[in-house]
């Protein structure tokens, strides 16, 4: 027998997390399937041949393995929970508020360093879950780096969290400022805007394109990400993904920045400082590096690969070294409520299986 994996989502950017990972899974012949529990995400997924539309069918199926590419899954179904991630730890929160345990997951497959010793620690206080560093599937298309300057005048990548707080697709003089300089003709922007943000902000960018300024209604970042000479954002995980290639990030009153960021919280600033990335300074091509390094230190674009070793040899390792996960009731009854589904029936051991 042969484990069966289910990918479990939310919302569209999960695809391109989940993609690789279904790849790895069809290559070594498993059974795999997708389910969504939000409108959203099944609307990205509905061209698949491969998708369970509901909670009967994910009880039916009896998956062994559940990559989540989202912050809960289904406590009530007896499988083994993997957390893949939907992003880098963004510095959206500060502290280790991002770090956040749901009590749902029985392993986290970590992207790096700057996320594996924050989860290893909190591990070995609650010791409900175990932690493997495998890199990220999202990025693995990313590699090998291809670092090819533009031919022609530089293409500059926007990229705009939802976060209101944060989000530069939400400043309006921001964008007057962006479709300012677009006019000039020295450059080309690509704007990409997060799932989340309103319809309202699409339409205002799109109304704006020109010659020199183009709107990607994508969720699939790689193929912008290397046709991008460096990129302008404001507090996005997008960013983290970017700067895997050793290009310059310019922000925009980053929450948290760093020497590998050229942060900056005036309009004016814009243009002079894109004018600096493309430059591409030694001592933040250095920075950038280091924070890479930290973020994702695998760069052989098999994060994918290590994944699904990694939750197949968890699957039939002996766990009884851990604890029993906590009651959670408002959290599985939220869950109950969004899946239309509510059962008394609760898994909080994790699931072993022996092939």
């Amino acid at each position: 027998m042969t484990p069966k994996f289910l990918i479990y989502i939310s919302y569209s950017y999960a695809l391109p997390i989940g993609n690789p990972l279904e790849v790895e899974i069809l290559k070594r012949g498993y059974e795999i399937n997708w389910f969504s529990d939000l409108e959203e995400g099944s609307k990205a997924i509905i061209k698949k041949t491969n998708v369970l539309q509901n909670i009967h069918e994910i009880i039916n199926y009896k998956p062994d393995i559940i990559l989540t590419i989202t912050d809960s899954v289904p406590d009530f179904i007896n499988a083994l929970k993997v957390q893949v991630f939907h992003g880098f730890p963004a510095n959206k929160r500060k502290g280790t508020d991002q770090f956040k345990i749901r009590g749902f997951f029985d392993l986290y497959c970590t992207q790096g360093n700057s996320s594996t010793k924050v989860f290893q620690e909190i591990s070995k206080k609650n010791k409900t879950f175990d932690v493997i560093e495998t890199g990220w599937s999202k990025v693995d298309p990313l590699f090998p780096l291809t670092n090819t300057p533009s031919l022609n005048a530089p293409n500059i990548l926007i990229a705009s969290t939802f976060t209101k707080e944060y989000s530069l697709a939400l400043n309006d003089a921001v964008i007057k400022e962006i479709e300012r300089i677009s006019k000039l003709k020295k450059w080309h922007f690509i704007i990409v805007l997060h799932p989340k943000l309103p319809l309202t902000t699409k339409e205002k960018i799109k109304s704006i394109q020109n010659d020199f300024l183009t709107y990607y209604n994508t969720t699939n970042l790689i193929p912008l990400f290397k046709k991008a000479d460096i990129m302008f954002s404001d507090t996005t995980s997008a960013i983290i993904e970017f700067l895997l290639q050793k290009k310059p990030v310019v922000t925009f009153k980053n929450n948290m920045p760093g020497p590998y960021l050229i942060d900056i919280s005036k309009i004016e600033d814009i243009e002079n400082s894109i004018e600096k990335g493309l430059q591409k300074p030694k001592q933040l091509i250095e920075e950038i590096e280091k924070f890479a390094e930290f973020s994702h230190a695998f760069n052989d674009g098999k994060s994918s690969k290590r994944v699904i070793d990694a939750t197949i040899a968890f699957l039939s390792k002996d766990k009884s070294y851990l604890k029993r996960k906590p009651l959670n009731l408002l959290r599985k009854y939220k869950i109950r409520k969004r899946l239309r589904y509510f059962t008394l029936k609760s898994y909080n051991k994790p699931f072993t299986k022996l092939f």
